[in-house]
């Protein structure tokens, strides 16, 4: 519930306005999830709530750690047995956590290991939110970075992650700072352009992965609707209206996109852009596909960095515990 429905919904019990301020303390600071453990609540007040609402949190089926560099990998089983993933990132002086917002996901990229397992639904607000309050309550960290990375496209359950991203960001739950927070989208115009106007300054990722609509449809079969031309126009005028720099995704693919001509094209396309580029090596989750050389890698970056795009490689965390999106989840409904 967001803030203001809460608050609603406690003065309808009764109950004065400052006891909504109280349990989302417990909630999201203290990360008490039971009404009966919150103690400056009257033992009548708390059984009115147990009774109104519930607090549900997804069950951890698997979790793995990495022994490289601490990424924890979650797979949770939701209420009605489908199970999804979140990440927990480890950085020099904060934590960042990648979470999800479909079961499964209609896209289809073919690299990436969620679109192998099909669709299934929407995330809830609810849903989206508590993956954050249980890795906070699992490891001990207060997340302060969010990215909607996770399995699933955010944009098509567009309700759902705006909402989550409202109280995430209210100052009486998690009070996440909005430019800690980011959306990584495959490219859908109309959402990006309806984005642009909520008056929120998060980030916007591209998953581009392609310079070319010829090779892109390869790769991402929703580019057959939504051109690269179609999707950076939408991201040039998110930039313009929010004055945030975009990231582009693109995935280094041997032989495929990974070309000297490729990266040029790729610099041409965001000309005029304030854009950081993310090269990210393949996750090789899909055996016909393989990451390039390190030169091949350096390479691309240059070309990048001498055309005038800021550019880095970004090198997967977790790689022994197969962080990428949706490995987890297609061994579980393997077994």
């Amino acid at each position: 519930m967001s803030y203001d429905e809460f608050l609603t919904a406690i003065k309808e019990l009764g109950l004065e306005r400052y006891r909504a301020d109280q349990v989302l303390d417990w909630v999201y600071k203290k990360h008490v999830f039971v009404f009966e453990k919150m103690t400056n609540l009257s033992k009548e007040h708390r059984n009115m709530l147990t009774e109104k609402f519930s607090i549900d949190l997804p069950e951890i089926v698997e979790k793995r750690v990495s022994s490289l560099d601490k990424t924890t990998k979650y797979l949770y089983k939701l209420q009605d047995g489908n199970t999804i993933e979140s990440v927990l990132l480890f950085h020099e002086g904060y934590a960042t956590a990648c979470i999800s917002t479909q079961v499964g996901c209609p896209v289809k990229c073919s690299f990436c290991a969620t679109g192998q397992s099909g669709f299934v639904r929407n995330l809830s607000t609810g849903e989206i939110v508590s993956q954050i309050l249980a890795i906070e309550k699992d490891s001990n960290q207060t997340i302060r970075n969010i990215v909607y990375m996770g399995m699933g496209e955010p944009l098509l359950n567009y309700d759902n992650v705006l909402k989550s991203v409202r109280i995430l960001i209210h100052e009486k739950t998690k009070n996440v700072g909005i430019r800690r927070i980011t959306i990584s989208t495959v490219g859908i115009p109309e959402k990006i352009l309806k984005l642009s106007d909520e008056g929120l300054d998060l980030n916007l990722a591209i998953s581009l992965h392609a310079s070319t609509d010829e090779k892109r449809d390869q790769i991402i079969p929703m580019n057959k609707r939504y051109s690269i031309e179609e999707v950076l126009h939408a991201a040039r005028i998110y930039q313009e209206k929010s004055d945030r720099r975009v990231t582009i995704e693109y995935i280094l693919i041997r032989e495929f996109n990974d070309f000297d001509e490729d990266a040029r094209r790729l610099a041409k396309l965001l000309k005029g852009m304030k854009v950081f580029v993310n090269l990210i090596p393949i996750n090789p989750v899909v055996s016909n596909m393989e990451r390039p050389t390190q030169w091949k890698i350096n390479r691309f970056k240059e070309i990048l960095i001498e055309s005038g795009v800021e550019a880095e490689i970004r090198y997967e965390k977790g790689a022994d515990i197969e962080a990428a999106c949706g490995q987890l989840r297609i061994r579980n409904l393997q077994r």
